[in-house]
C-alpha cells in the first residue's frame, strides 16, 4: 500500500505548484484532487475547468513526481444523484461526468461519489431508487472510461452497514462501480475491519481517518491518525486479506498556522499503518 493525501488537508492558499511540491517532500506517493464551487481554493479543479489547465497540473504532478490517484468532490449532496427532482439526479450525473473528464486528464484510475438524497422529503426507500437509476443510467459510460467508481460511505444515512454497501454495489453489477471506504466515518458506530472483511475486493480506495468515540460509542470526534479509536493493525491486516494494495488516502483537517506539521505527522502515521499489514 502506498502513502496519499486529500487535497483538502491543505490550507486553501496554497497554490497548486507549492501543493505538489510540499506533499512530495513529505514523502507521499500520490494525491487526491478535488472538484469544488469555483473559487473554493487555489488548488481546487471545479466544474468549468478545461484541458489546458488540467494539462498544467498533470505537468507538476509529473515534475514532483506526486501521481494523482483519484477525483474527490464536495458537489455531491441532497439533490444530486438521489434527489425526487430529475433536474437534480442530471446535475449529480454532471458532477460525476466531469469527475470522469479530470481523472482522464490526470492520469488518475478512480473517482469518489456520494450516492444518497435522503431528507425530510425523500425516504430512504425513495433515495436508494433514485441513486440507482442516476447511477444505472451512466453505468455503459462509466464502464466505457476505464476509471473506476467508488461509492463512498458519509454521513447522510444512506450506508448504514456493510451489508447495505456491498448490496447496492452488486445490484449495479459493473467491474467499474465499487466502494471508495472511509475507515474513520464508520467507527463512531462499529469496526471499521469488519466493513473492509465483507466490502473485500469491491474496494476501489480507501480514505482514512481517526474517530475518538466517548465512553457511550455513537458520540465522538474526529482525531489525526492514530490518536483514536480505530485499530489500525486490525484495519491493515483486514486490507491485506481483502487483497487491497492500492493508496491510503488521509483526509484529513489542515493545521493552519503550520500546515507541514499535519503532511509529516501523516506521513509517519501513514507508514505505521502499513507496516502492520
Amino acid at each position: 500500500m502506498k502513502k496519499s493525501i486529500n487535497a483538502w488537508s491543505i490550507p486553501a492558499s496554497v497554490s497548486f505548484e507549492d501543493m505538489f511540491a510540499q506533499i512530495a517532500a513529505a514523502g507521499f506517493e500520490a494525491i487526491e484532487l478535488n472538484i469544488d464551487q469555483a473559487g473554493s481554493s487555489a488548488h481546487s479543479l471545479d466544474m468549468a475547468i478545461g484541458q489546458p489547465q488540467l494539462g498544467r497540473i498533470k505537468e507538476l504532478s509529473q515534475k514532483y513526481h506526486l501521481p494523482v490517484c483519484s477525483i474527490s468532490t464536495s458537489l455531491y449532496g441532497p439533490n444530486t444523484l438521489g434527489s425526487a427532482n430529475p433536474e437534480g439526479r442530471q446535475n449529480g450525473q454532471a458532477v460525476l461526468r466531469k469527475q470522469l473528464i479530470c481523472a482522464q486528464a490526470l492520469g488518475a484510475d478512480s473517482i469518489l461519489v456520494v450516492p444518497g438524497g435522503i431528507s425530510d422529503d425523500v425516504s430512504m426507500r425513495q433515495a436508494y431508487e433514485n441513486s440507482m437509476a442516476a447511477l444505472s443510467e451512466m453505468r455503459d459510460e462509466i464502464n466505457r472510461s476505464g476509471i473506476k467508481v467508488g461509492l463512498e460511505n458519509v454521513w447522510n444515512s444512506f450506508f448504514l452497514s456493510p451489508f447495505d454497501m456491498r448490496d447496492f454495489i452488486d445490484r449495479l453489477d459493473s467491474p467499474y462501480i465499487g466502494a471508495y471506504f472511509d475507515v474513520g466515518n464508520v467507527a463512531v458506530f462499529s469496526h471499521s475491519e469488519h466493513w473492509i472483511e465483507i466490502l473485500g475486493q469491491r474496494i476501489v480506495k480507501i480514505h482514512v481517518k481517526d474517530f475518538q468515540r466517548a465512553p457511550s460509542w455513537f458520540s465522538g470526534h474526529f482525531v489525526n491518525l492514530l490518536e483514536g479509536s480505530v485499530d489500525w493493525p486490525k484495519v491493515a491486516r483486514a486490507l491485506k486479506n481483502a487483497g487491497y494494495q492500492d493508496v491510503l488516502t488521509a483526509e484529513l483537517a489542515p493545521i493552519p498556522q503550520n500546515p507541514e506539521l499535519l503532511y509529516h505527522m501523516t506521513a509517519e502515521a501513514l507508514t505505521y499503518i502499513i507496516n502492520q499489514a
